[in-house]
């Protein structure tokens, strides 16, 4: 495996290898406990390549291990107000099983931010379970820290409402 090549790119919903490798790995993901636990529905599987490409502000990298898909990385782009930038935030990121130890989250990462600084973003976000000190681990390497503006008032948290 570690003589395999390993290529990281920017997603094209619209190429059916890279639409085909977003399901796939997405779904991983969403199978893993740090997911959920459960597999996409289908129809979510069937239409989101095709729901991402509507969506200008969205971008997907993947990375294939010896031409198998291994990793991804959802992204959209947001706006900072306070810096009056854009931003992006990180999604998702996931790397198969298969696939883990190869420094791909890393390699990942390093090609969102130069797609970010492509844009001319401010920032990079993302948000990432408590839990999940292996996903934190690899963030800090990569220079992300727990959001905090002044510490007196504690980190950030990230809240949800489903609609």
């Amino acid at each position: 495996m570690e003589s395999a090549e390993i290529l990281v790119l920017q997603a094209s919903y619209t190429n059916p290898v890279h639409a085909e490798a977003v399901r796939l790995v997405l779904n991983h993901y969403a199978e893993d406990p740090m997911g959920g636990g459960h597999s996409l529905p289908a129809e979510v599987l069937e239409h989101l390549p095709e729901e991402l490409a509507k969506r200008p502000h969205a971008f997907s990298v993947l990375a294939f291990v010896g031409g198998e898909p291994a990793g991804l990385v959802n992204c959209f782009e947001g706006f900072s107000t306070f810096a009056c930038r854009p931003l992006v935030n990180v999604h998702d990121v996931v790397v198969m099983k298969a696939f883990r130890g190869l420094g791909l989250s890393q390699k990942m990462l390093q090609k969102v931010e130069e797609i970010a600084r492509q844009r001319g973003c401010c920032k990079i976000t993302l948000e990432v379970l408590e839990g999940n000190a292996v996903a934190q681990s690899s963030y800090a390497k990569f220079g992300f820290s727990a959001g905090m503006f002044d510490p007196a008032h504690g980190r950030m948290l990230f809240w949800t409402k489903a609609l």
